[in-house]
């Protein structure tokens, strides 16, 4: 009798938990599901083809070196996309239903120890620890944003989905026409050292005037067209081609050196 009735019971408990769990899984709230085209703070939220992303982090060329910051970065897939390739990635975004499934989506892609996601306003966001910055953003955006862009580290690397800097000139575009529809194009820019001055040097003084990445001037007379990589500046004086260093107030490489006055 024992034993028959603590059988009853036990199958009773099971029942129970059964029925709980059950009931848990039935109640459990889904993750958010943003819709291509709502509203957003600054613009409204559509996707970036993972095939994009892919050509974005690509352009680059993202290592596990890199910091890498998507400003709106909607539903985390460039931030995930960015840490499964072993770097720290971080995003900001307004929307804090966004940022809630941006972590669920880390979660579930596993790499929430390399991922962060900030719930604010991306002109607020400090971009200083970041070597690579991803942006899908209108053009006055960018453009609101392109003199901070401009004070980072030289050799930052800014990657956007379609839109431009107005006249900073991309130094790499790309499209794709395989697997992608819409909002297929990708520009990079590199930050550009800053040049411009009077520079000394043992051929003379050298002026240098700056428009981003392009550098025009004279060096002892002759004229100057260079271009910059980062810090890395390349330009071309009375025939011959220079490829040098830039570091503060100072440029160098094979047997050129120059000092900013």
């Amino acid at each position: 009798m024992f034993r028959s009735s603590h059988i009853r019971q036990t199958a009773l408990a099971v029942c129970l938990v059964f029925v709980a769990a059950t009931a848990f899984a039935q109640t459990k709230p889904k993750p958010y599901e943003p819709q291509s085209g709502q509203e957003g703070k600054d613009v409204v939220w559509v996707p970036t083809p993972q095939v994009l992303v892919e050509q974005m982090l690509d352009m680059a060329k993202v290592t596990p070196k890199d910091v890498v910051m998507d400003l709106g970065s909607g539903d985390g897939r460039t931030v995930i996309t960015a840490a499964k390739r072993g770097a720290r990635a971080i995003g900001v975004e307004f929307n804090p239903k966004m940022v809630e499934l941006s972590n669920h989506n880390a979660t579930e892609a596993g790499v929430t120890d390399k991922v962060r996601f900030i719930q604010g306003d991306l002109f607020e966001a400090d971009l200083s620890q970041a070597s690579v910055i991803t942006l899908f953003l209108l053009p006055q955006i960018n453009l609101k944003l392109r003199p901070k862009i401009l004070d980072l580290k030289p050799g930052t690397r800014v990657v956007s989905n379609s839109f431009t800097m107005d006249d900073w000139e991309a130094d790499q575009t790309e499209t794709i026409s395989e697997n992608c529809t819409s909002w297929c194009t990708a520009l990079m820019w590199i930050v550009p050292a800053k040049v411009e001055g009077t520079w000394t040097t043992p051929q003379g003084d050298m002026q240098l005037q700056q428009n981003f990445q392009m550098v025009t001037g004279t060096l002892g007379g002759q004229s100057i067209d260079g271009r910059l990589r980062g810090n890395e500046l390349t330009f071309t004086a009375a025939g011959t081609k220079h490829t040098v260093s830039v570091s503060g107030n100072t440029m160098q490489g094979g047997n050129f050196k120059a000092t900013r006055k």
